[in-house]
């Protein structure tokens, strides 16, 4: 590896060098959706965050197999049902079916970011019988006891037998827990308010149940992360990463689960996505200050005056470090989309220069040499996109500048010229994982393009000639083809979302 990775581990609360247990290969396991509804925009940030990271790893030369679960069991909401079997309830569907609805929604939405698949992308429901051993494993270590069919797991027998670590990760103290802990119905079988529950008895009208060494139940929802990360990544493994918001208790209880299975703490390394925000607020239903990602697609929502495309919302998460708030508003969105149009134009720009210098730089090649180093010295900084992206920019000032004629390419040798196009692609595009809005793919990109150039032309000559009702017809077929065409000030601009 060519320069030292550092992260911010929140186990530690501190960046370290990251120092894989196995040279060359990194082991990630992520967080993934609990698929009962549409993911939501905070769960693309997140999602968005670790596909940057995975990139980034594999940039560095790492052998990464990332893991990233679908949860389709044993979340459970504030009442204590399921939220699976709750989804099933009110959509009048089977919980698989549910489940497989959203799982498709889930990935589409990912493509659309432009996010990679992980390696393995395991299901709670395809391992029960890992989960069942795992709780059996903590029973016979005398951490869990079991109570009328549901087994839990014994905090404070955990933190006698482990130097009081439960809470090491979200610095929560056992006396805090008591305050704040919530009485799910079947759980009021539980020796203390901090315990947890690792399989729970099904009651008899629950419809997702197995059978199980206590009776016909279903697994707590911390424990399929720490069954399918050990299954997949091994008893201790390098990374697992999150949403601040699943510290507690969710990561907290799988690191107790992998201590109190086999004595191994699982993850070395733990990082956290912060939250978003909107309009300086938590998002929230209740009060509407919320927004879908195809509503900013679409731009059909009171909270924007435009719609935004895919690549423009992930470069607007660029800018903002993954473990720092993100505010989304409508001027930053607007800021983004120029900003990612004014990228995107330096990189068209940028091809078309030739170095003239001899075999050794002057000061515009040096220059563009170091801003390309110091950007990817960024990153090897606790990933830190908005400072690497600003390093970009300055980029794009002197590509501008070269073009424009106010730097000389005489300047520039022609290998540092060929050597610039080669590192700006590979960070702009598998790195920060952007993409050529509207020209996704060689020919078939080119050829959209050119059709839409014809569309835009005749439904600009219709709107000339105040025939809304044909301008308006061709932007709605457009719209149910998956383009959007967003009229404007400045012209008429289109976006596949």
């Amino acid at each position: 590896m060519s320069n030292e990775l550092s992260l911010y581990n929140s186990l530690n609360r501190r960046k370290e060098v990251f120092e894989p247990l196995h040279a060359g290969h990194v082991g990630l396991y992520v967080c993934g959706p609990t698929v009962y509804s549409d993911v939501h925009l905070g769960n693309c940030r997140t999602f968005t965050s670790f596909d940057i990271i995975y990139r980034y790893l594999m940039h560095k030369g790492y052998k990464v197999r990332y893991v990233r679960n679908i949860t389709d069991v044993g979340h459970l909401t504030d009442e204590g049902e399921d939220k699976m079997s709750k989804g099933a309830r009110l959509a009048k569907l089977e919980p698989m079916e549910v489940a497989q609805r959203y799982t498709v929604g889930f990935h589409n939405m990912m493509q659309a970011f432009n996010n990679l698949p992980p390696n393995i992308e395991p299901r709670a429901t395809g391992h029960i019988i890992e989960q069942i051993e795992m709780v059996q494993q903590i029973l016979a270590n005398g951490l869990a006891y079991e109570v009328n069919g549901s087994v839990y797991f014994d905090v404070e027998a955990f933190n006698k037998k482990h130097d009081n670590n439960y809470g090491k990760l979200s610095g929560r103290k056992i006396d805090e827990l008591m305050a704040e802990s919530r009485e799910l119905k079947s759980q009021s079988d539980k020796k203390h308010p901090s315990d947890f529950a690792i399989w729970m008895k099904a009651t008899d009208d629950h419809i997702l149940r197995w059978n199980s060494p206590w009776g016909e139940g279903f697994p707590g929802w911390h424990l399929e992360c720490s069954a399918m990360s050990t299954k997949y990544l091994g008893e201790e493994f390098d990374i697992h990463g999150g949403g601040n918001d699943l510290k507690f208790p969710h990561h907290e209880n799988e690191i107790a689960q992998n201590a109190g299975s086999c004595g191994c703490g699982g993850a070395r390394y733990w990082l956290h996505t912060n939250m978003l925000l909107m309009n300086g607020r938590k998002m929230s239903k209740s009060d509407g200050n919320t927004i879908t990602p195809q509503q900013l697609f679409t731009g059909e929502s009171p909270h924007v005056t435009d719609s935004y495309s895919p690549m423009v919302l992930r470069f607007f998460m660029l800018q903002t470090h993954y473990r720092s708030t993100m505010d989304l508003t409508d001027d930053a969105l607007q800021a983004a989309k120029k900003g990612y149009s004014r990228l995107m134009e330096a990189w068209a720009n940028l091809q078309g220069l030739e170095g003239k210098g001899g075999a050794q730089n002057g000061t515009v090649g040096k220059e563009l040499e170091t801003i390309l180093a110091d950007a990817y010295g960024e990153m090897d900084d606790d990933f830190n996109t908005p400072k690497a992206l600003a390093k970009v920019f300055e980029l794009v000032s002197r590509i501008n500048a070269l073009k424009g004629g106010q730097l000389s390419l005489n300047e520039v040798s022609p290998a540092t010229m060929t050597a610039v196009k080669s590192s700006l692609k590979t960070l702009l595009f598998d790195v920060f994982g952007l993409k050529e809005e509207g020209a996704d793919a060689g020919a078939e990109g080119e050829t959209l393009s050119k059709v839409m150039d014809l569309v835009l032309d005749l439904r600009a000559q219709a709107r000339a000639e105040k025939n809304w009702g044909m301008s308006d017809k061709m932007r709605d077929g457009l719209k149910d083809a998956g383009i959007v065409v967003k009229d404007g000030k400045d012209g008429t601009e289109w976006t596949v979302g």
